[in-house]
């Protein structure tokens, strides 16, 4: 075989340079003529089928529903995965609706009566949204659509205005046992991780959970103007979209509800306080899509979370590694769904 088809054949098999002319002056020294043969036919067949390998298709527009407003996390989770993928190769270009309003689920009905079967649309998910569903029972929910992958886990984070008086967790404790009502917590939807949030403190207090004043706001951005504008006595939140407030003082973070301090805030648990509990966020696709689109979305998000980028993003956020996709997903929420309402059930939030 000529030299210049071997050097062609080893490099489509991803060989160095040197090993390719290793390679080469074996196939010429150390074989007979006969095996010469057949080792160039089987390397020019499987050259072939290299080349003829599908490679992952791109996906020319994605449509990200986000069932919050601009601002809170599922706008950050959505925004972020998108132009991960972007960088991966896997997305060309990315648009971006935002839907906001009763944990997602408003977001939700609309993705899944106008993207039924569209290969290339996504709508991000999370504890938030399994909580809302619990709580409202909508006629549209997540088993309308189709699993791709759950991306990571968040802690929350409890802060106040940078002139709060109070100045820590006991002290929140204190006016809480006081007069519950007089406590005002800003968080995401009713029922939302950030509501069982204060609802389980409540609960470790000695606090009626029904008695806490808890005021929902339908997107990250408008829960901290009210906390910057110290309209309401405390916020929660995950810890990625208080802390470049908590870095430039104007919020005080007093706990984490993580079972480990989150740069530098110490744990509910540590205060005193049973409390442990995160939010996670994922992607989810619409309904009527077949197992191999399902299976390519899976694969552009895959892609997506493996770039530098995104690792980036997840140190950047403090968002831990959370990967699971398909069908274990799919489980994953089911069970999700019944940990979380028992939380909300025994709360006095849902029924």
């Amino acid at each position: 075989m000529k030299t210049a088809m071997l050097q062609r054949i080893f490099r489509s098999l991803g060989l160095s340079d040197a090993c390719i002319a290793r390679s080469i002056e074996t196939s010429r020294s150390s074989v007979s003529a006969r095996q010469r043969h057949a080792l160039s036919a089987c390397l020019i067949s499987f050259a072939t089928l290299l080349g003829a390998a599908p490679a992952l298709a791109q996906i020319d527009t994605l449509k990200m529903m986000i069932g919050a407003n601009p601002g809170g996390g599922f706008d950050q989770t959505g925004r972020s995965i998108a132009a991960a993928m972007q960088a991966a190769g896997a997305v060309r270009n990315a648009t971006f609706e935002n839907k906001g309003g009763a944990g997602g689920t408003i977001g939700l009905a609309q993705f899944v009566n106008t993207e039924k079967g569209n290969p290339n649309a996504l709508i991000v998910t999370g504890a938030v949204m399994v909580g809302a569903i619990e709580m409202s029972h909508p006629p549209v929910t997540l088993k309308n659509g189709t699993p791709i992958a759950r991306l990571f886990a968040d802690a929350m984070v409890l802060v106040v205005p940078a002139g709060s008086k109070l100045q820590s967790m006991a002290d929140l404790v204190t006016m809480l046992k006081a007069s519950p009502g007089a406590v005002s917590w800003a968080g995401g939807s009713r029922g939302s991780t950030d509501h069982m949030v204060a609802g389980l403190i409540a609960k470790e207090s000695g606090v009626e959970p029904t008695k806490v004043n808890y005021i929902a706001f339908a997107g990250g951005g408008e829960a901290t103007a009210a906390i910057l504008g110290n309209q309401v006595t405390v916020g929660i939140a995950g810890v990625s979209e208080f802390l470049p407030f908590i870095k430039d003082g104007k919020m005080r973070a007093l706990a984490v509800s993580s079972g480990f301090p989150v740069q530098g805030i110490k744990p509910l648990k540590e205060l005193g306080l049973n409390v442990e509990i995160y939010n996670w966020r994922g992607v989810w696709g619409p309904p009527g899509i077949t197992p191999e689109q399902q299976k390519a979305l899976i694969d552009a998000v895959l892609k997506g979370t493996q770039t530098q980028q995104w690792k980036d993003t997840l140190a950047r956020n403090e968002w831990a590694p959370f990967v699971q996709t398909g069908a274990e997903f799919g489980s994953y929420v089911d069970s999700e769904s019944k940990r979380l309402g028992g939380i909300l059930r025994d709360l006095g939030l849902a029924k």
